[in-house]
């Protein structure tokens, strides 16, 4: 609702001219002051206790940088005639990005999978996002005329991203107790940094003109598109998982981390890799997926979450997913 409500905002009263450039200099602050709180707040324990489990993580990588991208261009006959071509450029932006942290976690814990692996898959999948999804870029979207050359696109994000995440990581030692307590202001810096670059970046979009370039029609071919882009991941993650063995644990991380975009890194990156176009016509797809996954992906880990616990030998749970020990 946020989302709406500001992208309302923004088609009714633009940022303009040098309010536009205030807005872009806080959003940019706002991001790299949110990833500093990401790298302040995630536990190396869990990391290191889940970065174990490579065949599980090198699926996850796999579906979201090789399977994503290749849909987005395999379909291309099948989506070009429902959507704009600036929209499919902005599908293709979609399948290079990396899966989500805080809501691929929050949906396994809630269907009892595996989260230590969780943590680490997404949040590997983030980090290498940063290098992977430029270069991505640079092969899929500059090639249907958009974007910016991938070296230049990496450093950009580097500077705007990781330099602040690692720093969060380095202060860790001395802030993360103060986070624990004051997890309120994490969620505020999400949002409120979400919200400020989706302002700004239909803001740009509106003022070139946005809603005169978009049919209803495609719009509507839009929520078809994202939609059955969702249920193709999904049908592909739950299928792959059970055919190569899998725990019924580590096919929830799967499904989970391996069928969500971040909305949190793609906007920024958006804002740097198509600077100078109508960003908000490219992460308009992002936008509607992230509200999509959200739903269906809640519905789908009640469901996981209602299947019976699995007893073995001994008496305790198949799979120990809480702080209880078997013997307890």
């Amino acid at each position: 609702m946020l989302l709406v409500t500001t992208v309302l905002i923004a088609s009714l009263v633009p940022a303009r001219g040098q309010v536009a450039q205030s807005f872009n200099l806080i959003t940019t602050l706002a991001i790299g002051l949110l990833f500093f709180l990401h790298g302040a707040k995630l536990s190396r324990e869990a990391v290191v206790q889940g970065a174990l489990h490579w065949r599980l993580h090198l699926t996850v990588l796999l579906a979201t940088f090789v399977l994503f991208p290749l849909l987005g261009l395999v379909l291309k006959p099948a989506l070009l005639p429902l959507v704009t071509p600036d929209l499919y450029l902005g599908i293709l932006f979609l399948c290079t990005l990396p899966s989500t942290v805080q809501s691929s976690i929050a949906f396994t814990s809630v269907a009892r999978g595996n989260v230590p692996a969780a943590v680490c898959s997404a949040s590997a999948s983030n980090l290498l996002g940063i290098f992977l999804t430029p270069v991505l870029v640079g092969l899929v979207v500059v090639a249907h005329g958009q974007g910016k050359g991938s070296f230049d696109s990496i450093m950009n994000i580097v500077l705007q991203l990781l330099v602040p995440f690692v720093a969060g990581q380095i202060a860790r030692r001395w802030i993360s107790s103060w986070i624990e307590k004051h997890k309120i202001i994490l969620k505020i810096v999400d949002q409120g940094s979400i919200l400020l670059v989706v302002y700004t970046a239909f803001s740009e979009a509106v003022v070139q003109g946005l809603w005169q370039q978009l049919p209803p029609v495609s719009l509507v071919g839009l929520i078809v598109v994202v939609s059955l882009l969702l249920f193709a991941m999904l049908s592909i993650a739950t299928f792959a998982s059970r055919r190569m063995g899998f725990s019924k644990e580590d096919e929830i991380t799967i499904v989970f981390c391996g069928s969500k975009k971040s909305l949190a890194s793609g906007v920024p990156m958006a804002k740097v890799l198509f600077a100078g176009h109508t960003v908000g016509m490219i992460v308009l797809p992002l936008m509607l997926f992230h509200q999509i996954q959200l739903m269906v992906c809640a519905v789908l880990a009640r469901r996981y979450a209602s299947r019976p616990v699995e007893i073995v030998a001994g008496g305790g749970p198949a799979s120990v997913w809480s702080d209880v020990s078997p013997e307890d």
